[in-house]
């Protein structure tokens, strides 16, 4: 037991030498463009830096948490620091934080780099994909093998930021959303409504402000302390703004009355909007700087990233409304949407409010407030949208791509599981052919071990347990288990498999470790090398180290769940099956350890040491079925199935314990092997000789198998 706590501690601290040095964002900065001298916060977005060397715009930067929190492997968000320049092209992207097991202990941090860089030239607005080839309508960049869903997390970070960066600056087009055919409103069914009735729907929408929430907004600028708003004055109202679209006749009559309504869709033209902007307050949003010819800076329209701004021809002067039950307002308007600006009704638009202060003579502040405004749907129709693969695909969340994109893995994996549980409900029948079993067995063993493990790295682990034990502690999602299909439907079907038949088909069956540890061992005997069976006295008590195991990585993963991931490296799974025993000796020399000793002993790690064989024989008591055979014989005084189980799973006694087999089925082609077990033997002699002699019963002797 010392020896695995100092062997535990051993991979926590080899894991550590790997991890990564973390990077400062400013650093990033600098190695991008190490001209850079100032890092301004933009206004009106400071998770947005601008970068200038002396009076020059360089470009900007920003950390991908401001903008996406897509949950990793790991379940957790990782935060890239990107830098753009002023044509919208990635200058540099940098993780400069992450909770990635695979990375953390398995592949050097490096190779993410490496990955990384890939991005640096390619366009805000490109469509970038993981694998594949470069075509046209997209840019492929290489993967990174081991760690699949994790760069496909990172490529989905950096490139649909940069895109919702890019289209804030103006750099790039919103390419990161496909836009929907414009909406078509409906200017029949007009209804009668009051003031209550239209606020209620939602065609009225409101936005007030205080002057405690204006000042707020403005700390940490060098706006804070002007123009500050005494204590007692803080929740006064500075303005109180309402906004309507004005095209619907159900809204537009009753706000503006039958003749006014009829004069303004007599001035609209054909894809021209009018909305109305109403306010209360000592704020206008008119602004008292606007002059002829001018435009209005206190207020804009806001829709797929562009914003329309109001001229002064675009302005109407409101002089009445008479919606019932309307309050009083100080200040009207009308305003009007060009054609240029291709607005779409139907599409959730926001009414910007700018709130400027003066820092002097020629600088100032501002702060922007948004009124979020989406026109009920019975007041407009629209066409469906008839959208490409590629769009389709990359409308979907992250984990619907990964899906779609490994939909091989899961295919073949589920045509896996269903010969699986074919040989399942057929083993009586299967292993009456001995040879026909072995070869199946071996068979499904290869492909468990090429395919599941090698191709799909659908090796399950006692990481993914505590990971599952912390999510339900700290918060469950089903996306953190969904991002990794073969892993999911691996778990899917182990979960079902355990409270059907208990841990050993998974063990015996569906681990690529365990296949591996079992091809090589057949390999062995076939060439004669000696075996070593533990004795029995022993082996019973060495069953309790992977049970002491799995306590002391659960104990400390409910301190720290990365050091418990280190501390997991006491299965080989990541280096001999995950990474393909590409990684540092330490590893590779203990995995090939393992591997050495089950030459001469089967399934040592998986019979003594596994957490993950531990973690799932705990629920195996609560199994459905019990379709291993046994006879009365079986023990006393027959033991050969003992002596032939190669994972010493059968006690003296006779009895399976299947907290501990891995359903080899060997037994099973003994049992029914007249040939083979003693009881079948001494009853087929009995029957032959009871047939020859009629009349003259012969008595059964009893047989020892020693």
């Amino acid at each position: 037991m010392v020896f695995l706590f100092w062997l535990a501690n051993s991979f926590a601290s080899a894991a550590s030498i790997g991890d990564y040095e973390p990077v400062s964002a400013r650093q990033v900065i600098q190695k991008a463009m190490p001209a850079v001298t100032d890092v301004v916060p933009r206004e009106g977005n400071r998770a947005i830096q601008e970068l200038y060397a002396g009076e020059e715009l360089k470009g900007y930067a920003y950390q991908s948490l401001d903008f996406l929190q897509t949950p990793a492997y790991s379940g957790k968000p990782m935060n890239i620091e990107v830098v753009l320049d002023t044509n919208g092209e990635i200058v540099r992207s940098h993780v400069i934080e992450h909770h990635e097991p695979i990375l953390l202990v398995g592949i050097p941090e490096h190779k993410l780099h490496d990955f990384t860089d890939q991005y640096v030239g390619l366009k805000a607005d490109q469509r970038v994909t993981v694998g594949g080839t470069s075509t046209e309508s997209k840019v492929a960049v290489d993967g990174l093998s081991g760690a699949t869903v994790t760069v496909m997390v990172v490529n989905e970070v950096i490139m649909k930021s940069a895109h919702r960066v890019g289209a804030e600056l103006g750099l790039v087009e919103d390419a990161g959303k496909v836009r929907p055919p414009l909406a078509e409103v409906k200017t029949d069914g007009f209804e009668e409504k009051d003031w209550q009735a239209l606020t209620g729907e939602g065609a009225v929408r409101r936005l007030k402000l205080t002057r405690g929430q204006v000042d707020d907004s403005f700390k940490g600028t060098p706006a804070e302390d002007v123009d500050v708003t005494p204590e007692a004055e803080r929740d006064e109202s500075l303005i109180d703004l309402y906004a309507a679209y004005l095209n619907v006749p159900s809204i537009g009559r009753n706000l503006l009355g039958e003749s006014q309504y009829q004069w303004l869709t007599s001035e609209l033209k054909e894809g021209e909007h009018a909305i109305a902007v109403l306010a209360s307050g000592d704020y206008s949003f008119k602004g008292s700087g606007y002059v002829r010819g001018g435009i209005f800076d206190r207020i804009q329209i806001r829709q797929f990233g562009d914003t329309f701004n109001f001229r002064d021809l675009d302005y109407y002067r409101l002089s009445d409304v008479y919606a019932d039950g309307m309050p009083d307002f100080n200040e009207m308007a009308i305003f009007i949407i060009r054609q240029q600006y291709n607005f779409d009704p139907g599409t959730p638009w926001t009414l910007e409010l700018t709130v400027k202060r003066q820092t002097g003579p020629l600088d100032s502040v501002f702060q922007v407030f948004p009124l979020e405004y989406q026109l009920p749907g019975d007041y407009f129709t629209r066409a469906e949208p008839v959208l490409t693969e590629e769009q389709w695909l990359a409308e979907q969340p992250m984990w619907v791509q990964v899906w779609y994109q490994r939909q091989f893995q899961v295919i073949v994996l589920g045509a896996g599981i269903v010969v699986l549980l074919l040989i399942l409900f057929f083993q009586d029948w299967l292993v009456q052919k001995p040879k026909a079993t072995r070869w199946i067995r071996h068979a499904f063993l290869t492909y468990t071990l090429f395919f599941i493990g090698w191709y799909a790295l659908g090796q399950l682990s006692i990481v993914n347990v505590l990971t599952f034990i912390n999510s339900l502690i700290s918060g469950f999602t089903w996306k953190t288990f969904l991002i990794d299909p073969v892993i999911f439907v691996l778990w899917a079907v182990v979960a079902g498999i355990v409270l059907l038949w208990g841990r050993a088909v998974y063990c015996g069956w569906l681990c690529p470790f365990g296949a591996l540890q079992e091809l090589i061992n057949e390999i062995a005997r076939k060439l004669k090398v000696p075996q070593y069976t533990v004795p029995f006295a022993v082996h019973e008590r060495l069953w309790a180290v992977k049970y002491i195991v799995l306590l002391v990585l659960f104990g400390v993963s409910l301190d720290s769940l990365a050091t418990a991931e280190r501390m997991a490296e006491i299965e080989p799974f990541k280096t001999a099956i995950t990474l393909h025993f590409d990684r540092s000796w330490p590893f590779v020399t203990y995995a090939a350890l393992l591997l050495v000793v089950n030459i001469f002993t089967r399934k040592v790690f998986c019979r003594y040491m596994c957490p993950l064989g531990a973690a799932l024989a705990l629920p195996t008591k609560l199994r459905v079925f019990d379709w291993l055979k046994r006879r009365k014989e079986c023990g006393n005084p027959c033991r050969l199935c003992d002596h032939e189980c190669e994972v010493q799973a059968i006690h003296p006694d006779g009895t399976i314990n299947y907290q501990e087999c891995h359903y080899c089925l060997d037994c099973q082609m003994t049992y029914f092997n007249d040939h083979k077990c003693p009881p079948l033997i001494v009853k087929r002699r009995g029957k032959r000789r009871g047939h020859n002699a009629p009349g003259h019963p012969e008595e059964i002797p009893v047989v020892q198998v020693t």
